[in-house]
Parts: structure tokens; sequence; C-alpha cells
């Protein structure tokens, strides 16, 4: 008898359908509201996404999940998870986002990593009103930790390997990384959220690795490693499977060959992800590459998300964020007319200024500006520090800079000079939050902004918030400049950026807001000893849309707003 494993996770949604994936310990037949799909199975485990249809526009359905004619989910006592579908034409919408969870098993603070901000927002949703949910959720990378593993993970790994052997005590495989997305969407109040808001994900490093795809030397190591190949394989094979495949739209499901042939697959499908993964791993590489960006609408606002992990070109002569033809893809996406764009990537695009250059000026002497002596010093660094957002791929950079300035000029829409209200990057990655505002060096209609929130679970050193908040000041901007100049020239940029709002520390979540042209952001920071409604404190609340009051909020949603 099949039992449910893990799930429902509600995924895509909608103005009539809506996907919902689960894992069951046996193949069967998964029944949700009248559709249903049979499992199909990867190296032993199984899985299925159900597409329910035909739902009404602007309805709140509730669910159940059914496994052979059992009803498996809700637990006894518990309210039905919900769909709530798209209105054929939204006035609003409100999107909370944030990246970097470290999974625990309980909901309490620990003394290390704090109050998890993603179980802090299911449990003040438990206490909300359902017209005061949020309609959607982006997970912005770093859902699992495959090489940073809690006491009991590295047990259970240490039952399997050897950990004096490379890579040590980290994850090796596609079954280990079974264990990881279980930890981390199995906590009671997580699995509640994941249950009734449609949730958007994208990896980040750690899901992988720390430094994945950072340069070519980079990848010549790890290629000719022992370990590698079988945990690039596994990280890449469950991600398709727990993460991106969810992403889709129905449509799109429809006519994706590779989950048509999983799907079907009469035995086990694992032979065909390994070479899938395989394959896709190779797209750094120069080999055709795998789209893992996609693109979703709420109505009038438009998210584009975008891989700045896997799809990187790293070559000897060339360093690219995304290769060609998925940023033609990319460019294509935003033709169109919509009231606010969102780029939804792992690593932010503009850093402080200080760190931006920094970045920029190790890709110059890595490159070789300076001989191979500097250029060996570069990648060391590069590796130690992290140097490898958007300001380490200068050519992507720029490109992505001027993608956004035609945006936000009204140049990529189908209506003459309607541009959309704001263009806003999203990001999460490194640990702070902030807001910051471009300035092109022609006025645009759109106003452009960097938000960035990080970390929903992790730990900040001190030494690294001291650093961030050092580093966006123009002092520190200038003794950068001044100290790095001598070696090699800091690359200029076309365009110049500054804070709105942070940096701020802590587990912290982010709501954007939208109502028609008007656009508010929010970031919160759990907080430890609190309950009910005060789980937060607010630490950003800005205005995006200059001239505009926020969007108006319910008067239950507003009262129930965490002091400050």
């Amino acid at each position: 008898m099949a039992d449910l494993v893990l799930g429902p996770v509600l995924r895509h949604i909608g103005d009539t359908d809506a996907t919902i994936w689960v894992e069951t310990s046996e193949p069967c037949t998964v029944h949700v509201l009248g559709s249903s799909e049979h499992t199909w199975t990867v190296a032993g485990h199984h899985y299925a996404l159900v597409t329910v249809r035909d739902l009404e526009p602007g309805s709140v359905t509730p669910y159940e999940v059914d496994l052979d004619g059992r009803v498996v989910w809700p637990p006894v006592g518990v309210a039905s998870p919900l769909i709530r579908t798209a209105e054929d034409d939204p006035e609003d919408l409100v999107l909370a986002f944030g990246s970097c969870r470290v999974a625990s098993e309980s909901a309490e603070p620990t003394a290390v990593l704090g109050k998890d901000a993603l179980v802090a927002y299911a449990q003040r949703m438990r206490s909300l009103p359902v017209d005061e949910w949020p309609d959607a959720l982006l997970l912005l990378g770093d859902q699992v930790y495959a090489d940073e593993l809690s006491e009991e993970m590295k047990r259970r790994v240490g039952e399997r390997h050897d950990l004096s052997e490379p890579p040590g005590d980290q994850v090796r495989d596609f079954e280990e990384y079974t264990w990881l997305y279980s930890r981390s969407w199995s906590e009671d109040n997580v699995r509640w959220l994941l249950s009734n808001v449609p949730t958007s994900m994208i990896f980040d490093d750690h899901d992988v690795h720390d430094d994945w795809n950072t340069s070519y030397s980079w990848r010549r190591e790890m290629e000719a490693s022992a370990w590698w190949e079988e945990r690039i394989v596994g990280a890449l094979a469950s991600y398709w499977i727990y993460q991106h495949l969810g992403n889709l739209a129905p449509s799109e499901l429809d006519e994706d060959p590779l989950y048509d042939r999983v799907r079907n697959c009469a035995g086990d499908a694992e032979p065909i992800l390994r070479a899938f993964a395989s394959g896709a791993d190779e797209e750094a590489d120069g080999s055709p590459g795998v789209r893992w960006s996609y693109r979703r609408d709420f109505g009038p606002v438009r998210l584009l998300v975008i891989d700045s992990r896997c799809g990187r070109v790293l070559a000897p002569d060339r360093r690219d964020m995304v290769s060609d033809p998925e940023f033609d893809w990319i460019e294509e996406q935003t033709d169109g007319d919509y009231d606010h764009l969102l780029i939804g990537t792992s690593l932010p695009w503009l850093l402080p200024r200080t760190m931006h250059d920094l970045e920029a000026w190790d890709e110059k002497l890595a490159s070789g500006a300076r001989g191979d002596r500097w250029a060996r010093w570069a990648e060391k660094l590069r590796r130690a520090a992290d140097l490898e957002h958007w300001a380490a791929f200068r050519d992507s950079f720029e490109r992505l800079a001027r993608l956004l300035l035609d945006v936000a000029a009204g140049r990529r829409a189908e209506t003459s000079g309607c541009a959309p209200a704001t263009i806003c990057v999203l990001s999460g990655d490194v640990h702070h939050a902030y807001a910051a505002r471009v300035r092109f060096a022609t006025p645009t209609a759109g106003t452009v902004y960097q938000l960035t929130c990080s970390p929903l679970h992790n730990h900040v050193p001190a030494a690294v918030r001291v650093a961030f908040r050092a580093a966006w000041g123009r002092k520190a901007e200038r003794v950068v400049r001044l100290l790095l100049g001598p070696v090699t020239a800091v690359p200029e940029t076309s365009f110049s950026w500054s804070k709105m709002a942070g940096p701020s520390f802590g587990n912290q979540i982010a709501t954007l807001r939208t109502r028609g042209r008007v656009a508010h952001l929010t970031i919160e920071r759990s907080v430890d000893t609190a309950s009910g409604p005060h789980l937060f404190e607010t630490v950003t609340d800005l205005p995006l849309t200059t001239g505009e009051r926020p969007p108006e909020i319910p008067t239950s949603r507003a009262a129930s707003r965490p002091s400050r």
C-alpha cells in the first residue's frame, strides 16, 4: 500500500489549472480533484506531477491527495490545502521571496541559526484569512546544502561512504540528494506552506557545490576528480525532479520531450535522467545547453527567472553568465506590455559598489591582463572570496544592463512607449538584504531596482556583517579603487546605482506587492522569542513607485503587520 513520502507541493498556478507534486513510497496512481497521474520511478523513488484542469478563474478550491483510492493527505484534523487560481484580470500580486535556507527538524530557533524565516512565515499565515496569504513564493537558490551537512546527515552519509575520502562529509549521489530534499520539505509548517502557496524555484551553488562553475580552471579540477561526475549527475537529476518540473506550466510540460520519456518509461527512468544530467553539466564547456530559465506571468506582472549557475559558458578565452542562445530567449521574453517585470536570479546583478569593483577587477586580472602569475593569484582570490557574481562576468553584466534599459525605456513594448512602471531584479545568495536603484545616463519611464533578500535560515558571521556594511560606503569605494588601480584598472560600468534600503542581517523574507502600476517592498526579519502575529520585525518598508501610495492592504492584513 502506497504512502505519501513528501508533498503535496503546489507548484504552477494558472487561471484554470494547477500542478501538484508528490513523492510516494510505491508505484501508484495519484488522484487530485478528479485528475489522476501514475507515478514514474527514478532510482527506486516514485514521483508524480498531477495537473488539475478546468478550474474556475479566481476560485479557492480545497483538495485532497488520493493514492490508489485512499486519501493520504491532509492528515486527520488538518484542514485541506487550497488551490487559489488566478483571476482573468487580477488587480494585484503579493509575491514572497528569499533564499539560502538551512533546514532543521524543529520549528524552534536554534542557538546558531536562530528562527527559520520560512517557518515563521508559515506560522503567521496559519493565523490569517486566506485572502491575506501571498499569491506566490519564489525561492532563489540554496534550497538544500549539499556541501554543508547537519550532524544527522553526516552520520547517514558516513554509513555509505568513507568520509575521510574526497569530497569529505558531503553528499555524493542522487540517493543522498533525496535525503536532503526530504529534510528540507518535511518540517510541518514548511510542508503546510508548500501545499498551499504556489512556489517557483531556481538553484544556486550550495544546491550543488560551493563555487559551482566559478571558472574554467575550477571545472577542470572538478572534472579530473573521482567523485564529481556522480555528484553533478545526482544534483541535476534531483533538481529536475524536485524543483525544475514544477516551474513549468502544463502547456510546457505537454511539449517537454524529456518529461514525456521519463513519465512514460516502463521501468526505472534513472538511465534517462543520468544521461540528461551529465549532458546538462557540459553546457559550461560549450555543449548544447539545457534551458533552466523560465517565465511565469501573473496578470500584468511578468516573472522571468534566469539560471545564473548551470548555463554559464567557461572557456579559456570566454566567460558568460548565460549562453548566447539562452540570453536570446531571455530577451525575447521581455517583449510585450506589462506593468512590472521581475527578473529572478539567484546571484545579485548589483552588489555594493565596492564589491562590484573588486569582482570586476579580479575577473580582468584572472584573464591574464597582468600575466600568468597575477592570473593564478586572482583565481585563488576568486574562489576564496566567492568573487563570481554578475560583476565577475562583465560582458553578461552589461548585456543585462542594455536589456533592462531597453525595457525601462519602453523599447521592448508592443504598444509604443508603454514601459513597465518597475523592473525589479530579485536575488539572494549574499546573506544580507538591501534595495538599490539604477540610474542610466538617459532618464527612463520605468524604474530599475536590485532587490536582494537572504538568508531565510543561515548564520551570518559578525565579520561578514561589518564587511557588507562598509562595502556600501562611498569612502570604501574610493579606497578600494585607489588600492586596486595601480595593479590594473577597475572596469567602468555604463550606469550607476545607489542603495535605497539596507543592508539588514538575520533570517529574512521579502514581500513584493503590486497593484496596477504601484509597487511596494517589505523585508521582515524573524524574531526568535516572538509568537503569533509578532514573529517578525520589519526592516525595510519601501515604496518602489515614486509619488504613489503603496498597494492597499485589507484591514486585517494591515493589523497583522509586525511592529518595527
